[in-house]
């Protein structure tokens, strides 16, 4: 096998779940349609001091793409996540964890994602709402 190099266990990057889903446009879309059910949501939509939506989209897309392997632009301008210090001076009981998890997963399957990866981030998703939750009810 003269002039064929061989590749060397450990040298292959494997994509990152970030990569595997579509990167930047799926976390965008993912993201942009839970926000339509959050602007609609009367328990959910008080916690968003802005009029405008639109910054807590953008920080929420680039969390959710950092955290997946994405682009490091969450933490370099907003420093670390510190998502339940972030979310203490909201009421987050089990009526705001139900409701965002509705939103996010009217979202979700308009992905389209393969069963595999809608799982992987689900179980994060379900994850993630539970841990915000702050107050009893």
């Amino acid at each position: 096998m003269d002039g064929v190099n061989e590749i060397r266990r450990g040298t292959l990057q494997e994509q990152t779940f970030y990569e595997q889903v579509g990167g930047e446009e799926t976390f965008r879309r993912l993201v942009h349609r839970f926000y339509e059910g959050v602007a609609e949501d009367p328990i959910l939509r008080p916690m968003y001091p802005e009029e405008d939506l639109g910054p807590a989209e953008d920080r929420f897309a680039l969390f959710l793409m950092q955290y997946w392997g994405g682009p490091t632009t969450y933490s370099d301008d907003r420093g670390h996540p510190r998502l339940r210090m972030r979310h203490a001076p909201f009421v987050v009981d089990r009526a705001a964890h139900d409701a965002w998890l509705k939103h996010m997963r009217v979202a979700l399957d308009e992905l389209g994602l393969s069963e595999e990866h809608e799982q992987t981030l689900w179980k994060y998703l379900t994850y993630a709402a539970a841990s915000m939750i702050n107050t009893p009810g």
